[in-house]
């Protein structure tokens, strides 16, 4: 019976570390096939400007993502946590319009309004670089150049017409930025913001005009922006330094 147990005993330490050193090998595994991820940018910090049009979608614009372009202008930064992931965070302004006529749609009382709107715009995003994103790094694959796709949240906000616009957004896109100098980044960017309120348009007459009932995400108004932008690198990782000797040193 004691042999017995003890060699259940063999058997159990064996299975025990053969499961341990299988886990150990597969963490090894993980990390070397994320190395790229994990490693700093060269440097953390962004800040720039963002130029281009901004785009309304709503009661009096059901389909055509792209109709009446506005301007649109912000100031931006972006934290690179690491090659594939940056934080970045957005102050807008941007001018929004829109009108009834020509739409085939028929509204109560036969409406033909139009509207034209300014608002602004705080948010923050996650992007996902599809590549390392570096111009340096070559043996990690970085690249100069990588598409990204974003997703976060902000708030809205349109002062004027009817009544004071204010709402949360969901802002969904993709872009593509190209690291042009070692400091200076050029950008375009596309994204949606799906907005959690029905009167972006400050008429009434454009406020849910067939009362339908709607929820948080149903019957609401959008707004999209295509931008083009222009950053600098600050905030190095890694600074050299001169020892006693004078050799630089990282």
């Amino acid at each position: 019976m004691r042999l017995l147990t003890l060699k259940r005993d063999v058997v159990y330490k064996k299975k025990h570390m053969t499961s341990t050193f299988f886990q150990r090998v597969l963490i090894v595994i993980l990390l070397l096939g994320t190395y790229p991820v994990l490693q700093a940018q060269e440097y953390r910090y962004e800040i720039g400007g963002m130029a281009g049009g901004s785009m309304y979608m709503g009661d009096a614009n059901k389909n055509a993502f792209v109709k009446g372009l506005n301007p649109a202008l912000a100031a931006v930064f972006r934290y690179n946590v690491n090659f594939r992931w940056a934080l970045k965070a957005d102050l807008m302004w941007a001018r929004v319009s829109g009108s009834t006529a020509g739409l085939d749609n028929v509204f109560p009382q036969n409406a033909q309004v139009s509207f034209d709107r300014n608002l602004m715009e705080l948010g923050g995003q996650a992007e996902f670089n599809f590549f390392p994103y570096s111009d340096k790094y070559a043996y990690l694959n970085a690249k100069p150049i990588t598409p990204y796709f974003l997703i976060g949240i902000g708030a809205t906000v349109a002062p004027g017409g009817n009544q004071t616009f204010f709402s949360l957004h969901i802002p969904l896109g993709v872009g593509v930025k190209y690291k042009v100098k070692n400091r200076i980044n050029l950008g375009c960017e596309f994204a949606f913001r799906k907005l959690f309120g029905d009167s972006l348009e400050g008429n009434d007459a454009l406020d849910n005009p067939y009362e339908i009932s709607s929820s948080m995400l149903k019957n609401k108004d959008w707004y999209s922006c295509l931008m083009f932008s222009v950053t600098w690198d600050f905030g190095p990782c890694v600074r050299p330094c001169n020892n006693k000797d004078n050799i630089i040193s990282y």
